[in-house]
């Protein structure tokens, strides 16, 4: 036989997970909010080197995979090959990249970074790491800053879905 906490048990569930997808959509909010805010502050800080923000994304992409092949690149980036079509093209022109045959498939082509390259990414990252190591000292305490690192690493994950 049916009791009536027996009726009032679904509802109870549904409450109990409106409430937490409420939670979970002002996390989001927050999220955004704070990685948005905090892209611009760092993106104030970029060195004026000529890279653009896709170059440099396409170069730190270059650096931590080694080699890529344009289609692989794009779809890292979340684009189609023919966007960075002109993004391979200046690159190359300032040598700040290169661009080899693959020697698993004659017909494609692997991007490298140069060591160029690699100054120009180095020159953008020191400014900017520079002054989010001096706001997390000076805003952060020691146990913060390890939930930020943990952070990190859990946005990076969301970053590649």
């Amino acid at each position: 036989m049916a009791t009536a906490q027996d009726a009032t048990a679904p509802r109870a569930a549904a409450r109990d997970a409106a409430a937490q997808d409420a939670e979970l959509r002002a996390a989001a909010q927050e999220i955004r909010l704070g990685v948005i805010r905090l892209a611009r502050r760092l993106r104030n800080e970029r060195q004026e080197h000529g890279a653009t923000l896709l170059e440099i994304s396409v170069l730190s992409r270059l650096y931590r995979h080694h080699a890529m092949t344009p289609r692989t690149l794009a779809d890292a980036e979340r684009v189609t090959p023919q966007t960075l079509t002109r993004v391979f093209a200046a690159l190359e022109e300032r040598g700040l990249m290169v661009r080899h045959g693959d020697p698993a498939d004659g017909r494609q082509s692997l991007l490298k970074i140069t060591e160029a390259g690699m100054r120009v990414l180095h020159e953008d990252s020191t400014r900017r790491e520079a002054w989010l190591v001096g706001a997390m000292e000076g805003a952060l305490t020691p146990a913060e800053q390890q939930i930020v690192r943990v952070a990190a690493g859990l946005l990076d994950r969301l970053a590649d879905e």
